[in-house]
């Protein structure tokens, strides 16, 4: 598992550093938003190959108290930051690519 250096918590980020990226603020929370789509659903595939070698056939009652690794790893991704807060520090840090398809047109 790596090291995550976003922090958790709820900051606020200064609007016009997000719009000054596309022009318009609309874009780049556009962006932002299938940043985000994109880490959250990484997240859950990482999350769900890892839980899915405790996998069992049989549903123990006394077997799902018992898997203190799994409780561990579920724990560990709800503390991860969310997916929102890394793709915004993702596209403040230019780690998005994103290109204009309006402009693209206009010079085609």
């Amino acid at each position: 598992m790596s090291k995550i250096q976003t922090n958790p918590s709820i900051i606020t980020r200064d609007v016009d550093k997000i719009a000054a990226k596309t022009g318009n603020v609309y874009e780049s929370v556009a962006i932002i938003g299938q940043r985000a789509r994109q880490i959250s659903s990484k997240m859950k595939e990482e999350l769900s190959n890892k839980l899915s070698e405790f996998a069992s056939s049989v549903d123990n009652l006394e077997e799902i108290f018992e898997n203190r690794e799994q409780i561990e790893i579920s724990k560990y991704y709800e503390r991860m930051p969310k997916p929102s807060a890394l793709a915004i520090d993702d596209f403040l840090a230019d780690k998005v690519d994103f290109r204009d398809r309006e402009a693209e047109k206009d010079e085609n």
